[in-house]
């Protein structure tokens, strides 16, 4: 098992700043990638990004890229989201998830693990 605990959301202007930190814990050397995902709502969960421990690899989501980074410490079992310029359309919950399978993939069902998911509000 792989315990997922997000923390760092909150409330904040349109054109500001935010940073998510995820810290992972238990059996992680099974995982193979780490994905942060949003949910405002009533909308479905969506994909933000996702990060390759091995290698750092990363991708985004359109709607963030040129945003928002995301990086991991692999000695500290923790990944970010440094988010930037946010927008009113960013608030959401945003959820730390990990994948145990190798593979590219934006679908929600397709990770293992879930956080809890830390709040994120953007005042316009």
């Amino acid at each position: 098992q792989v315990q997922l605990v997000e923390s760092g959301g909150g409330l904040v202007q349109a054109g500001g700043s935010l940073r998510l930190s995820c810290a992972a814990s238990g059996r992680t050397f099974s995982t193979h990638a780490m994905g942060w995902f949003r949910q405002a709502p009533g909308k479905e969960r969506e994909f933000v990004a996702r990060i390759r421990w091995s290698d750092g690899g990363t991708y985004y989501a359109n709607s963030v890229k040129g945003r928002f980074t995301i990086s991991r410490d692999n000695a500290k079992n923790t990944v970010s989201l440094q988010m930037n310029s946010l927008k009113p359309e960013d608030t959401a919950v945003y959820f730390c998830a990990a994948r145990r399978s190798v593979g590219l993939t934006t679908k929600p069902d397709e990770y293992d693990y879930w956080g809890q998911g830390t709040q994120v509000i953007v005042s316009s």
